[in-house]
């Protein structure tokens, strides 16, 4: 399973609870679309995951923008997935950077609103915020492996699902 959260906000801690804190803990791999803000929110993160792929958010103290990139690419189950907080130019900007970096799926953080877009070619994701949701639903994602293709749910840390699509 592969498990993806962003804006987590925290002064310290990784502020997980609920199914999310279970779906970090149990994940394979964990994606971070940033915004820890310090790095002892980004080490709680690294204790909890088997393995964590992150990416720095526009509001990291500079600890955390010194240890992890703006944008990375990584590949897991036969999908290529382009990470970032944010990019200028929204939807269009988001799906022009999975473009460039020939991903499948582009997920990405900053609006604390999580969702699914299609576009054309690829997946637009974002997780939402499990941690401040700031008038959204709570949230974050879990893919995984099924016949199928790609199942992914968007769930609260309550673990209600309130989302699914196949990639």
């Amino acid at each position: 399973m592969l498990t993806v959260v962003s804006d987590t906000h925290s002064q310290a801690g990784h502020t997980l609870s609920g199914r999310t804190l279970e779906a970090v803990c149990e994940a394979e791999r964990v994606i971070h679309a940033g915004d820890f803000i310090t790095s002892s929110a980004l080490e709680a993160f690294q204790n909890e995951a088997a393995r964590l792929d992150a990416v720095y958010g526009n509001v990291d103290e500079s600890e955390v923008r010194e240890r992890l990139p703006e944008a990375r690419t990584i590949e897991w189950n036969g999908l290529r997935i382009a990470v970032t907080h944010r990019r200028n130019g929204g939807q269009t900007g988001l799906a022009m950077f999975g473009r460039e970096r020939g991903a499948d799926i582009v997920i990405s953080g900053h609006s604390h609103k999580p969702g699914v877009t299609r576009t054309e070619d690829l997946t637009l994701l974002n997780p939402g915020s499990h941690a401040q949701p700031r008038g959204n639903r709570p949230g974050h994602a879990e893919l995984e492996g099924v016949e199928e293709g790609i199942r992914g749910r968007l769930r609260e840390p309550d673990g209600t699902v309130f989302e699914e699509f196949i990639l």
